[in-house]
């Protein structure tokens, strides 16, 4: 046993045994230490030697990467980009098709977006504001669109004042197998920008200490999740979590239903943004989240 750990370790001059490393793997042994890792820690390996260089470059890493239905994902890629007339993407390495999908792929019409989460390699999605259905929303005595430079989307939609709060939404996709949490992102307050500092004005901000909002979805397998929640805190973008749901499947599509209302019209409500429902793979929570009651 001595004697082999002498010649893993080797010898340097004057009879001292050299400490093998992680610098010291061959190829194929780097390429098993980064089937183990996200896509970032692989990056930041790569640049350790010439062997995970190696390594890190091999389309068996980058395939474990990538989702399942990965093929059906890039046709979204293929109608995205110009002309739509789709690339031979047998002839492009793992690692770019990964490099790809890790960017937003917009579809119906730049108002959704999906992409690839890189630690994890889960399917992320994001529908702005015009994707859904708001009531009121084309009276701008009650709502308005706002250009800014905080929403993915660079546009929200401010509730200037109304009695009935309801937005509507439903995705029809095929996510790949796992875990997922659907998120309503808000924020109380309408914020602007002034010599350049971020302020918040929380004038118009009323009627959501009154009553809880109450978020629901269900999916077309007979998953659903009712609950509720008051909504507080002006200033700060909130991810308010309606639930969770599995995608049994990477090849086939699952639909959702989702909402979000506050629909007791004995008062009035206002002050609030309305930025976009993402659906995100469970655990992966990259801003406040506000878990509601069930």
């Amino acid at each position: 046993m001595g004697a082999g750990a002498s010649d893993l370790g080797g010898v340097e001059p004057g009879g001292k045994v050299a400490r093998a490393g992680l610098g010291d793997l061959p190829e194929l042994c780097a390429a098993e230490v980064l089937l183990r890792l996200g896509a970032p820690d692989i990056c930041r390996l790569a640049r350790l030697n010439r062997e995970f260089r190696g390594a890190a470059a091999a389309d068996f890493v980058w395939e474990a990467k990538l989702p399942g239905n990965y093929g059906r994902l890039l046709r979204f890629v293929d109608d995205a980009e110009e002309g739509g007339s789709g690339r031979d993407w047998s002839a492009v390495g793992k690692k770019d098709v990964f490099a790809r999908l890790a960017k937003p792929v917009p579809f119906d019409g730049g108002k959704r977006e999906f992409w690839l989460e890189k630690s994890k390699g889960g399917i992320c999605m994001a529908l702005s504001s015009k994707a859904l259905v708001i009531t009121g929303i084309d009276d701008r005595r009650y709502w308005i669109n706002m250009p800014t430079t905080e929403s993915r989307f660079h546009s929200i939609a401010y509730l200037q004042q109304i009695w009935w709060f309801e937005v509507v939404g439903e995705v029809d996709f095929c996510f790949p197998a796992g875990t997922y949490s659907l998120y309503f992102r808000l924020h109380l307050g309408k914020s602007s920008t002034r010599f350049g500092r971020r302020i918040c004005s929380s004038e118009q901000v009323h009627g959501w200490d009154k009553k809880p909002v109450r978020l629901q979805f269900s999916t077309s397998d007979g998953q659903h999740a009712v609950s509720q929640c008051y909504l507080d805190e002006p200033g700060s973008w909130i991810l308010y979590h309606v639930g969770d749901f599995v995608a049994s499947s990477s090849e086939e599509s699952i639909k959702l239903k989702f909402s979000l209302a506050q629909i007791d019209c004995t008062h009035t409500k206002g002050g609030l943004c309305v930025d976009s429902v993402l659906i995100y793979p469970k655990g992966f929570e990259p801003e406040r989240v506000i878990k509601a009651q069930k």
